[in-house]
């Protein structure tokens, strides 16, 4: 657990970064600091681990206060991840990531088999342990920044804006990747992100930060998207709040319809629908066609790939994107191993949500009609 106190950072000059910081970091959850720019999200990141030492106020990490600890035995006891990873460039991939170790005196067998056994955890393929950060991608190098500092398995991470220089597709991988790996170790993470969509996705409990380092508001995400506690929360945390929050909403048994599909290679001669799914051996999705635009068997190049994919047992909010984000506007609905399960309209979805507060058995009754497994023919 980490705890600060009445927290404070002023400048020689009068400026003041962190002004009473008073919050707990629970142990083994993510607490994610966020806010605008100039809100000392940062600079009370690095107070943790002392490169920025507090004017006033007391940091402790589980019950000892940090102010009095050895500086070089507390950071070696907290993993710390940066934006570009900050690796060494001179260095391959496994001897940054064996970093720590080396410098706690582990011996060179423990610290390569260490090393090899984080970067696949990270997803990284053992080829690339012995290239150097310049012939990696910037995911890659920011997932060596993730294996790094776990290394010498602290109970603490810090994470200062780590996904924020990627593009937004690898970004979404990373931050899939390092909530399936946090849900394996449990650590205790404080993590910085000006981003509210990534505070809300990875954040047990979200810090909001006024601009002078001032605690706006600290709750867990659902709460903090449902009832933010002045103008200047609900503001940041965005207007369509309400349509995030359906994230943190299970998705009911859905009215799923079932789809006529094709494969790759396959004709659409004389299907009569404007869309057809396609789907690969294993009934997975992989994309829309317009039969009336084709002339033959479907081709790769012919796949609509806009659409996104939803879970069944996954939230409201996932299942309303599918079908708007859809070009057939059905929403394509997958179970856990990614098999096609069905499809769902937006309308439908929003009738889940209107009765979200409805009795469970009138819930039920307005799903008669689409029969015991919650399936029926969509004839559209």
């Amino acid at each position: 657990m980490i705890r600060f106190d009445g927290v404070t950072k002023q400048y020689p000059g009068g400026t003041v970064a962190v002004d009473d910081l008073t919050f707990t970091a629970p142990t083994g959850k993510i607490t994610v600091l966020v806010g605008p720019s100039g809100c000392g999200k940062t600079t009370s990141l690095r107070m943790i681990n002392r490169m920025i030492e507090p004017t006033k106020g007391t940091i402790s990490l589980d019950g000892q206060d940090t102010s009095r600890m050895n500086e070089a035995d507390l950071r070696r006891g907290i993993g710390y991840v940066i934006q570009h990873a900050g690796l060494f460039p001179h260095r391959t991939v496994l001897d940054n990531v064996g970093t720590v170790p080396r410098l706690l005196g582990w011996d060179k067998k423990k610290i390569a088999e260490r090393s090899r056994e984080l970067l696949s955890r990270v997803g990284l393929a053992p080829e690339l342990a012995d290239r150097y950060p310049s012939q990696l991608s910037g995911g890659q190098q920011q997932r060596v920044g993730v294996a790094r500092a776990l290394a010498a398995d602290p109970p603490v991470m810090l994470m200062d804006e780590p996904f924020s220089a990627v593009d937004p597709v690898v970004r979404e991988q990373l931050q899939d990747a390092f909530l399936e790996l946090q849900g394996e170790l449990g650590k205790t993470i404080v993590f910085v992100t000006h981003d509210i969509d990534e505070a809300i996705k990875l954040g047990d409990q979200v810090a909001v930060l006024r601009v002078g380092g001032i605690l706006a508001q600290i709750s867990d995400p659902a709460y903090l998207l449902a009832h933010p506690v002045d103008d200047f929360v609900a503001d940041f945390v965005g207007k369509d709040r309400g349509y995030r929050s359906l994230q943190f909403q299970p998705t009911p048994r859905l009215p799923l319809a079932s789809e006529r599909t094709v494969v790759v290679g396959e004709t659409v001669d004389g299907i009569g629908a404007p869309w057809v799914l396609v789907v690969d051996d294993q009934h997975r999705p992989l994309g829309w066609v317009e039969p009336s635009r084709l002339s033959g068997a479907v081709a790769p190049e012919d796949l609509h790939r806009g659409g996104t994919v939803a879970r069944a047992s996954g939230s409201l909010r996932g299942a309303l994107d599918a079908a708007l984000s859809s070009p057939s506007r059905r929403g394509v609905i997958v179970d856990d191993s990614g098999e096609l399960v069905g499809t769902v309209r937006a309308h439908q979805v929003l009738e889940l949500i209107e009765s979200a507060d409805r009795p469970d058995e009138d819930l039920a009754d307005s799903f008669a009609e689409a029969g015991s497994d919650g399936r029926r023919e969509d004839s559209s």
